[in-house]
């Protein structure tokens, strides 16, 4: 999932019904121009993509997006054969409105009806931390094609009578012909196994499958969300805090361990801290030496995932990378 936005996006937590400087409105909750309106610029917008116009759709950008538009360049880029040729179908339409002068430290949406138990099966929920005041809307597209499903969701801030692009969001709808509800099935078998780490990275997988905003919550992610709480390793590093692990005589710290579609397979990415990056041949040895770490601690992972990618990372965010297939890992 490659999501690219102007604002510091919040970890979705425990949704809570804010202040009334917040409003959100669904698809069915807006009037026919409206609606019109915001649906053809994010229809506008994918046809942009799908053609590999990032120059239009820069153009179409808010100013402090347009400044800095190489990530979703990189984003389009990345997924070029899979939107060219594909036909997209807007699937939701939501209008949030953040009234104020000054940028809210922690914006919550709550779309649609929610019930006592919180979230129903036409509500969604956004959250954003020191989101500027405007009117924005998310529109979120199917795209298919012969060779693959695609999420594409586009952010749009109101600019004048204009909706100009503010993010963009483009992610597999499926992974090798699997989507959310065959990984959840999955997480579910190795939970059975008790092999938890693979149904862990199951899980989350799924979560990007049902839902590829990282700041949207619905019924489907929240009911998700419960579930696989109950499995989370308590050695898989999370919420910024580092865990060991050793190779030989060296311990590394590893800072995020997680599963990333390469090319048409299903991934193990793990990342760690590295004084330095700069003699290649050297990280290339550490990388070689995690990733043998890593099968040899978590056996299970060999049936999951085809590879591994190990990721040294200096203190200036510096990385370098190395990928194995998994049968190469011995």
């Amino acid at each position: 999932m490659k999501l690219v936005f102007w604002v510091s996006l919040a970890t979705l937590a425990c949704l809570v019904p804010g202040a009334n400087a917040q409003s959100c409105q669904t698809s069915s909750d807006l009037d026919d121009a409206t609606r019109t309106a915001i649906t053809a610029a994010g229809q506008r917008y994918f046809d942009m993509a799908a053609k590999g116009d990032t120059a239009s759709l820069r153009q179409n950008a808010i100013a402090s997006l347009a400044s800095d538009f190489s990530g979703i360049e990189a984003a389009v880029k990345d997924h070029q054969q899979d939107l060219a040729g594909a036909q997209a179908a807007v699937k939701s339409v939501f209008l949030l409105d953040a009234e104020g002068k000054a940028p809210v430290p922690h914006a919550e949406f709550l779309c649609g009806v929610f019930g006592k138990n919180g979230q129903t099966s036409g509500s969604a929920a956004f959250s954003f931390d020191n989101l500027p005041p405007g009117k924005y809307a998310v529109v979120l597209l199917d795209a298919k094609s012969a060779r693959s499903r695609t999420s594409f969701s586009v952010i749009l801030q109101q600019v004048g009578t204009d909706w100009k692009v503010a993010g963009v969001d483009i992610a597999a709808a499926q992974i090798a012909g699997h989507d959310g509800d065959w990984f959840v099935a999955r997480a579910r078998e190795y939970k059975t196994k008790g092999q938890l780490h693979n149904a862990w990275f199951f899980y989350l997988q799924a979560r990007k499958l049902i839902s590829p905003l990282s700041f949207m919550s619905t019924l489907a992610t929240d009911r998700l969300y419960d579930e696989f709480q109950s499995v989370q390793p308590a050695d898989i590093p999370t919420g910024g805090k580092t865990t060991d692990l050793t190779a030989g005589a060296t311990a590394y710290k590893l800072t995020t361990l997680f599963p990333a579609v390469v090319g048409n397979d299903l991934d193990l990415i793990v990342k760690y801290q590295a004084a330095d990056v700069a003699n290649t041949n050297q990280a290339y040895q550490n990388n070689v030496a995690v990733m043998k770490a890593l099968v040899t601690k978590y056996p299970e992972v060999r049936d999951a995932f085809a590879g591994v990618v190990a990721r040294a990372v200096d203190p200036s965010g510096r990385d370098y990378g190395t990928m194995l297939a998994m049968k190469d890992i011995k």
